[in-house]
């Protein structure tokens, strides 16, 4: 008898943006596990939350079950919706970064169109892709993408907001769902691999002073401090081995 492998298994564009919207809201060093609450998804979503409650009920009913779900809890990928999730994070970095390289489209312009296409490809797409443009590992704001059997480490970086002065760290990704904050970043030179360094805080204007690759200071506001995430351990790393 020939053993046949599994099929992979397919989900509608509705439930696979519900199990990636729970994976990019979740937090695994939450003492709730990682859960994520109805009114979050709802906020991410933009659907009312009775449609949330819905649809949650409806992946945990699901064989197998895609997420663990308790009305006063929140939800929380399994194993299988985690899987899920990252299949369809992988398709939208992959495509993001498709699109920028191979077709000609600005960093501010890949996120609508990949959300649109990634619901599109089947996973030998996703695998093709990925050679044409040599097995990847970021996408062009600097988001990890998974390798083929969808592992992926949670990023150590840290919002810039979270920095203090003087300190110095290398930008690692940003946040690409505005396009015109990403246009702004593009302009000051707010790109991942970027070194910057902290000059001061302004406390009274919630302004954050920073030096862009030893450019003249410029100050941002906690609108882009709160999307633009920096690795102070890499720094840490370089300057120890070039010592």
């Amino acid at each position: 008898m020939i053993d046949y492998p599994m099929p992979h298994v397919t989900h509608s564009s509705a439930v696979e943006d519900y199990l990636r919207a729970i994976y990019q809201l979740s937090d695994p060093d939450d003492p709730a596990g990682g859960r994520v609450t109805t009114s979050q998804l709802a906020s991410r979503l933009a659907v009312r939350p009775a449609s949330v409650t819905a649809m949650l009920q409806k992946l945990a009913a699901a064989t197998p079950s895609l997420v663990d779900y308790h009305k006063s809890h929140g939800a929380r990928l399994t194993a299988e919706g985690q899987r899920a999730a990252l299949g369809v994070v992988r398709n939208h970095r992959l495509l993001e970064l498709f699109l920028h390289e191979k077709l000609g489209f600005r960093w501010d312009e890949v996120h609508d169109e990949a959300d649109r296409l990634e619901h599109a490809i089947n996973e030998a797409t996703a695998d093709r892709i990925a050679e044409a443009l040599g097995h990847p590992t970021r996408d062009p704001h600097g988001h990890a993408i998974p390798d083929g059997d969808l592992s992926l480490p949670r990023p150590a970086a840290v919002p810039l907001a979270a920095l203090a002065a003087r300190q110095t760290a290398i930008i690692r990704h940003v946040t690409d769902d505005d396009a015109q904050l990403l246009r702004y970043m593009d302009a000051v030179g707010l790109r991942p691999g970027r070194v910057i360094k902290v000059i001061r805080q302004d406390p009274d204007d919630e302004l954050l002073w920073l030096s862009i690759s030893d450019e003249d200071p410029i100050p941002l506001g906690p609108d882009v401090t709160a999307r633009v995430f920096a690795d102070l351990q890499s720094i840490s790393s370089e300057a120890g081995d070039n010592q």
